[in-house]
């Protein structure tokens, strides 16, 4: 494709025509002349939240929409569209642009959101640009009713939803798998690789705003532990976390010893992390709605924010480079 903004024929075969599913309160989405999008708020709050993502033209559409639409919903809105704008180089095929919309369309219809518009440019390759990634900003668009952003406050129980690393083990079994396959079983690669069906945390979200939440983080770039010193920044307040109450995946614990690398500083997009003053509750209430999630420890009215592991106490410091750029 030639440089410059997508041929308006191009734009309509394999973009509009694969953007279906609708939400009622677009009014506007993706049209011709119209790079803007309408809602209708109802006397509601509007929440937006942007993200950009560097990755294989296989797995970019998916990945973007649940990074910036968890960001949404750890907020407590409820996701309602995303917006995107997708550099592509000049050596992409129109078939590859296609398939991208479709894997956007596919996981926004997914969880119940519109893709409501994409913009599409072509850039000219350069050093930097002759890898086999492309450039995806993202952008979630959601709803929630007027409310105070909780915070984390002292004496709170910590809770986190499902297991970290998710996204990190899900993109590692995919780029080394031919390394991984030296080592490990077809059936245990193949399990690590399916971990993006967790990769959405819409559902625990919208749990817990029916319970007894205090205040929600999404779990991302930075793993865990850059999580954990995020929350407990924002608050103000200081934390005692068990390291053995993290639930983690055997197949995560594996892949990081494997390389190398510490599965707690590691993409854990998936994840979900809360407080409350009763977290047991919190859990039972997930549970029954078949979500994974455990207490793994307390907010304190400290400063001090400590990885308690049996006798061992270490502290925690602010979010360092993610795991995954060592590999990936």
């Amino acid at each position: 494709m030639k440089t410059g903004k997508l041929p308006e024929n191009i734009y309509k075969r394999s973009v509009l025509r694969e953007l279906k599913y609708k939400r009622k309160e677009i009014i506007s989405g993706a049209v011709i002349g119209n790079d803007c999008v309408i809602l209708s708020s109802e006397n509601e709050e509007i929440a937006t939240g942007m993200i950009y993502v560097a990755e294989k033209a296989d797995r970019i559409g998916m990945l973007a929409v649940h990074k910036a639409v968890n960001q949404i919903a750890a907020l407590g809105a409820e996701p309602v569209a995303v917006t995107g704008m997708l550099l592509l180089t000049e050596e992409t095929s129109e078939e590859t642009l296609k398939m991208i919309v479709r894997q956007i369309e596919k996981t926004c219809e997914g969880i119940g959101i519109q893709a409501a518009g994409i913009n599409v440019s072509v850039v000219p390759e350069t050093e930097k640009s002759k890898w086999d990634h492309l450039m995806l900003t993202m952008t979630g668009i959601g709803k929630m009713k007027k409310r105070c952003l909780p915070v984390a406050k002292p004496e709170q129980d910590v809770v986190l939803t499902k297991w970290v690393g998710l996204e990190g083990t899900y993109r590692i079994a995919r780029e080394k798998e031919d390394e991984l396959r030296t080592r490990f079983s077809a059936e245990y690669i193949e399990e690590a690789k399916g971990f993006d069906r967790y990769l959405s945390i819409i559902p625990e979200a919208a749990t817990a705003m029916k319970s007894s939440v205090g205040a929600m983080h999404n779990v991302s770039e930075g793993g865990i532990f850059g999580a954990l010193w995020n929350m407990a920044e924002h608050s103000g307040v200081g934390l005692e976390i068990e390291l053995k109450k993290i639930p983690i995946r055997q197949e995560t614990v594996e892949i990081c010893n494997y390389f190398d690398i510490n599965p707690y500083a590691l993409l854990s997009t998936g994840c979900l992390l809360m407080t409350a003053e009763n977290g047991y509750e919190l859990v039972e209430s997930l549970h029954k709605e078949g979500i994974s999630a455990a207490v793994i420890g307390r907010t304190t009215d400290r400063n001090d924010r400590l990885i308690i592991n049996e006798e061992e106490k270490r502290f925690l410091t602010p979010a360092q480079q993610d795991e995954s750029f060592k590999l990936l």
